[in-house]
């Protein structure tokens, strides 16, 4: 009996002695391992509740203030890091890129299938071949200097489209998101697939079409727990995973018809396009239909809500600050009164000598970037940041949001002074100045800007030029309400209503 006791302590010790010696190794790991400060975080739910779920980047900001501009937390099993300074973003887009170029993929989003994440331009897991490929393949037929130039006469036609509509609506109550979205969708269509999908005159399409959209950027910026606890995304608890497919295949059916036209027609040797658009050179990449589906949707979602964003920004900053207004409208009268042209429209040649038209759209983007956090980062492998150190595959953001506004790069921070990017060493949105950053930096820099930098001022000059605005009611400017709404977009909460007068 007294050996059997002995065998069983023997054996206990053979067994605990690893495990003890195993607990140890990994508790000695962790403690090496120093990440960011950050608020204390909750058993199982970790950070969750203290950020809360409407404007995570003004919880991310006060979070800053009080444990520094690098900042660690807990989404469930989830560790994210947010940047909030020059520095950060500097360390995270630039110095770090390499190993930060990760993409973090929602739940939600159909690439999160790694069946369809290689098919995928933004949503790509990794900057791996596939997405080299795709990238060449944008930047070739949408985005080189040669492209954006030929499209010119596309976006110029359809901006006087657009002034057209608004001609009728004179005296009228305008929806400046409504009109701006359709216009901006409309450019973007006839450079990919060469035609209208949207009808200007058509109310109820417009609205459907931009409904659709909305709801797809809703869905996909909810808050999700198959994000913060993956073991659950099978579950679909919320329902949006269902609602994000059913979305995806609504949209598609905007252009299926399309592509299955333009594949017949270039099977017959009969295709009727006059010149090769974005649709053409997809199909001569043999990209699968499913491919043509995805990056369509991407590139009209991330196109049109984003610039339809900025647009209404900038008119809603230039309404309440009549003397900045005051002063575009005096430039665009010398630019426009002096070219040869004498139709007395705004041309995309006209655009790099409106200086201070182009420095209220950056000043509207510091205020209020499209995406306040850009895009969200995953580390592909750890690495040190500030001295801190950032496991492989923490979620990584930078809240561009904050640097915007931060003190320490900007004099008088909160006030709309387009003035600070007049002169030439003001900074750009390029990538190279890292507190001025709303198309994000690095490999992950948006690729559409060159396309973004003409269609916006174009818009906005174009209705400023042709009409005088007044808000409805006699509201004073003033008053003029500029609460955001945060998504994947940041949109204004409330839709900015104009009147358009003819001059």
């Amino acid at each position: 009996m007294a050996a059997s006791s002995e065998e069983t302590n023997l054996l206990f010790l053979l067994i605990i002695i690893p495990l003890l010696f195993f607990i140890l190794k990994k508790f000695k790991t962790s403690s090496a391992i120093t990440l960011p400060p950050g608020p204390y975080p909750w058993p199982i739910l970790g950070n969750i509740l203290q950020i809360g779920k409407d404007h995570p980047h003004l919880s991310f900001t006060r979070f800053a203030e009080t444990h520094g501009p690098l900042i660690s937390l807990k989404l469930g099993n989830q560790l994210l890091i947010v940047g909030s300074s020059h520095a950060a973003a500097t360390e995270i887009l630039k110095i770090q890129d390499r190993n930060l170029s990760g993409r973090y993929v929602p739940h939600v989003l159909p690439a999160k299938s790694p069946l369809l994440n290689n098919l995928s331009l933004g949503w790509i897991v990794e900057c791996n071949e596939y997405w080299r490929n795709l990238r060449t393949v944008c930047r070739g037929e949408l985005f080189s200097s040669k492209s954006i130039t030929s499209q010119a006469c596309i976006r110029e036609k359809k901006v006087s489209e657009m002034l057209e509509l608004v001609g009728k609506m004179h005296g009228q109550v305008v929806k400046i998101r409504d009109v701006v979205s359709a216009v901006v969708f409309n450019m973007l269509s006839n450079v990919f697939v060469s035609r209208d999908l949207i009808d200007l005159e058509d109310e109820r399409l417009n609205g459907e079409v931009s409904k659709l959209l909305r709801n797809m950027l809703e869905v996909a910026s909810s808050p999700n727990i198959s994000d913060i606890y993956p073991i659950l995304a099978p579950c679909d608890l919320h329902g949006l995973k269902k609602k994000s497919e059913e979305l995806f295949h609504r949209s598609s059916k905007l252009w299926e018809p399309i592509i299955k036209e333009r594949k017949e027609k270039r099977k017959m040797g009969t295709n009727a396009s006059t010149q090769q658009d974005f649709l053409d050179a997809l199909i001569e990449n043999g990209c699968p239909d499913v491919q043509i589906n995805m990056l369509l949707l991407e590139l009209f979602n991330a196109g049109t809500d984003t610039s339809s964003s900025t647009i209404e920004w900038t008119l809603a900053e230039l309404i309440k600050n009549p003397r900045c207004l005051n002063i575009v409208k005096e430039e665009l009268a010398r630019e426009i009164s002096s070219q040869e042209d004498d139709d007395g429209l705004v041309k995309e040649s006209n655009l790099p000598n409106l200086t201070y038209l182009q420095a209220c759209i950056k000043e509207a983007l510091r205020l209020h970037p499209p995406a306040p956090l850009l895009l969200p980062h995953r580390a592909v492998e750890s690495c040190q940041v500030m001295k801190y150190t950032i496991p492989k595959d923490s979620m990584v953001l930078v809240n561009f949001w904050a640097i915007g506004r931060d003190p320490e790069n900007w004099e008088e921070p909160l006030v709309f002074k387009p003035e600070r990017f007049i002169s030439s060493s003001s900074p750009d949105y390029k990538g190279n100045d890292l507190h001025f950053i709303p198309f994000g930096a690095g490999r992950r820099i948006c690729p559409g800007l060159p396309m973004a930098s003409k269609h916006v001022p174009l818009v906005v000059a174009s209705l400023l030029h042709s009409f005088d605005w007044s808000l409805p009611h006699g509201m004073d400017p003033k008053d003029l309400d500029m609460s955001e709404k945060y998504g994947l977009t940041m949109m204004k909460e409330l839709p900015l209503l104009l009147i358009p007068t003819t001059k």
